[in-house]
């Protein structure tokens, strides 16, 4: 079973994790979806409104992809090796 005070824990954990996505995601949809891909500095805001709960839920995910440098293209392990 689980006690009120962990419950509470979780609850908050939730809160912040939601609060800090919808934070990075306003200025990701603005400004550095771009970085990530060539084909969204010149999305409409209808696009970019498109990307909000997207990137307020992978939040964690995009901000490691913008702080490596995104200057290589995210590697698929489906395709194989080039040959």
């Amino acid at each position: 079973m689980l006690s009120t005070t962990l419950a509470e824990w979780l609850v908050r954990l939730a809160g912040l994790y939601v609060g800090a996505g919808a934070l990075f995601a306003v200025p990701f949809a603005v400004r550095w979806a771009g970085r990530l891909d060539p084909v969204a500095q010149r999305g409409t805001w209808g696009f970019r409104l498109l990307l909000l709960p997207g990137a307020a839920a992978l939040w964690p995910l995009l901000a490691w992809r913008l702080l490596e440098g995104a200057s290589r293209p995210p590697r698929n392990p489906f395709l194989g090796r080039p040959r």
